[in-house]
Order: C-alpha cells, then structure tokens, then sequence
C-alpha cells in the first residue's frame, strides 16, 4: 500500500508574536501521538543562499529589496527539496516556522507587492498556514523584552508594513488562518 503523503503546516507572523513557540508545542503534541515531524524554518543555516539572508538580516552585508526576495525565493526552492517534499513524501508532518507569506509580508517593506506573488506563486502551498496576529507595538515590546539583537526588520516602521500585508494574505491564499496570537500562549494552542 503506498504511504500517504504527510501534511505541511506553517507558522507565520511578526517578529515577537509568538510563532516559533506554537511551532514547538504543535511538534511536541504530533510527536507524543506518535507521528513523524519535521520542525524547520526559513531562512535557513545550510543553503549559500540562506548565509547571505543571515548576513543581511544582521546588517553585515547589503542587497537591493528585489536581490534580498530573489535570495529568499532561492533559498526556499533548496528548502523544499533537500527537507519539506521528501519528508512529505515519507509521510511525515512539517512544520515551518515562516514560508513564503513572510517574503511576502516582509518583502512589501521595499518590493511591489503583485511581484513578490509573482516570485513566490512557484512554490507548493501549505495544508494549512496559522499567522499570528499580534500588533507591531506588541512585537516590539517582547522583542525588546528579551535584549535579542535587533535585527534588519525589527523596527517599528518596518513590523507595521509587513502587518498591514499580512491582514491581507488569507483573502489570497488558501487555508490561510489568523489566530490572535496577544492572548496567554495555551488559549492559542487550544485555537491551533
């Protein structure tokens, strides 16, 4: 009997809204069930396009805006090939902690928005995409709170931008949800 194909659920939103953690704790049920999952992220650490988002993201190297998503979309299509399809295809779960969405969302900062849709319309949607809408004000306090360097996109102006695109993404992309990520993080879990 041929194995069923496994499911690809992703994690998006701010900076600081929560997502990495709902991430761990959606693992963490799948794997008490007893099912196969594969936690990831994006940008990842292992494509020569992904050490140069790294690079960008920390301010020692420069792109243009269109360069940056070229870079992300490149990154993305390694991703897809070397993690997500085949453990889709060995039947296991994947969970992503951002995706395209966030190109999207945090593209439109510098790069036309029917662009970035144009970049990204190549790859495979998710099962299902959870963002977690929490305030750019809200993300800057808990960003803040933890001391983390501040990274390229963590700026006020910059969060507000990309979650002003993010409200708009699930009238254009399937089985796209918004969860309120500013309540305590086990009513968002229940939700998830």
């Amino acid at each position: 009997m041929p194995m069923e194909r496994g499911k690809f659920i992703v994690f998006e939103g701010l900076d600081g809204s929560g997502k990495t953690t709902q991430a761990g704790l959606l693992a963490r049920f799948f794997e008490f069930q007893g099912r196969g999952v594969v936690s990831t992220k994006e940008p990842t650490e292992e494509s020569d396009a992904g050490k140069i988002i790294k690079k960008i993201l920390v301010r020692e190297e420069t792109r243009s805006p269109k360069e940056f998503q070229e870079l992300f979309a490149e990154d993305r299509k390694a991703h897809l090939n070397a993690v997500i399809l085949p453990a889709l295809e060995a039947g296991k779960i994947v969970i992503s902690d951002r995706y395209f969405l966030s190109s999207i969302a945090f593209g439109s900062i510098g790069c036309d928005f029917e662009w970035l849709i144009g970049l990204n319309s190549g790859f495979p949607n998710p099962d299902i995409t959870f963002i977690l809408n929490v305030s750019p004000e809200h993300c800057i306090e808990r960003i803040y709170a933890h001391k983390r360097d501040i990274k390229l996109f963590e700026r006020p102006e910059a969060l507000k931008k990309a979650w002003e695109t993010y409200q708009k993404l699930p009238g254009r992309f399937p089985n796209v949800h918004i969860i309120d990520g500013e309540r305590p993080i086990d009513p968002i879990f229940e939700e998830i």
